[in-house]
């Protein structure tokens, strides 16, 4: 999910089809991303999947000395509907690069197509998979993080606690905006409806093709803010935008994390709408905040500068 910038009498995506909608969602990411930050290569993959394989990238940073390097995946945002591996290609260089770390961007299934729960059993697998063959490709199992944007940032959440139930054992999450409670009817989500930026609207549209039941809304790997219990997950970085409908939930997952005894950091982005974390080219803060989480990567994942 990100801000809908209407200009120049733009729709918002939710008044166009799903192929319009992700055509100008790609469009939008590539006007705003900047300039591509140099790694040291991209190596495509294909990592076994619960309906087939998935795609995804392997990003190496620059001048890696052989030791294995901590593993980062990466799920890009898009309210499950939008996004693919292209969508998170700015982001994942800058975090690889500042981080030092292998970053994994997964293609995990899309809905409509593929309702939940398909993204979220993707999303885990994948993270199964990079841990139990790390050393395959230089990476340190011992050391795996999770971390995503907005849908992205649910998916993680997600892939916590079904890694807290099943493995792998998870070293840190990060999530950016992430929209954690279907059918949130928070201050946030109820003050922010402005029509050119991400909106109450928008939250309904993406839930809506998410979901092909309502009541799977109730289910913890569809709305991790309605898990029971939040304890023993990895340390967390949560990363919320003054503006944005899911502000509240956001930060209320954050709470919730460190009421359970998970170290939590929490950093609000004030003047900042949902979708300004991928937008490097053209926003400090979003160079700002993504220069935040490389940093906490490198803490979380003991990497040495």
């Amino acid at each position: 999910m990100r801000a809908h910038r209407v200009a120049s009498g733009a729709r918002p995506l939710y008044e166009m089809t799903l192929a319009e909608a992700r055509a100008a969602d790609l469009a939008a990411i590539k006007a705003d991303r900047g300039i591509a930050h140099p790694v040291g290569g991209v190596v495509p993959l294909r990592i076994p999947g619960p309906g087939g394989d998935l795609d995804a990238r392997l990003y190496r940073p620059a001048g890696a000395t052989g030791e294995p390097l901590p593993v980062v995946a990466y799920f890009f945002g898009g309210g499950w509907v939008l996004g693919n591996l292209e969508t998170s290609d700015g982001i994942c260089r800058r975090l690889c690069s500042d981080a030092g770390c292998l970053v994994v961007s997964v293609a995990y299934r899309l809905a409509p197509e593929h309702p939940f729960p398909a993204a979220p059993r993707d999303c885990h697998a994948a993270v199964e998979w990079l841990a139990s063959h790390a050393g395959e490709f230089g990476g340190d199992p011992s050391r795996v993080a999770v971390a995503g944007d907005s849908a992205g940032g649910n998916l993680a959440a997600a892939v916590t606690l079904q890694a807290r139930a099943a493995g792998p054992a998870l070293a840190a999450q990060v999530l950016v905006y992430p929209n954690v409670a279907y059918g949130a009817d928070t201050p946030s989500m109820r003050e922010n409806t402005d029509p050119c930026f991400f909106n109450r609207t928008s939250v309904g549209w993406y839930w809506g093709h998410y979901l092909a039941d309502p009541a799977d809304g109730a289910d913890p790997l569809a709305s991790p803010l309605r898990a029971a219990d939040l304890g023993d997950l990895p340390p967390a970085l949560v990363i919320t935008a003054e503006y944005d409908p899911l502000r509240d939930e956001g930060e209320r997952y954050a709470e919730r994390l460190r009421a359970a005894g998970v170290p939590v950091e929490l950093a609000r982005y004030d003047g900042m709408t949902h979708g300004f974390f991928t937008m490097t080219g053209t926003l400090d803060a979003a160079r700002e905040a993504t220069a935040r989480v490389a940093d906490y990567l490198r803490k979380a994942l003991r990497v040495p500068r």
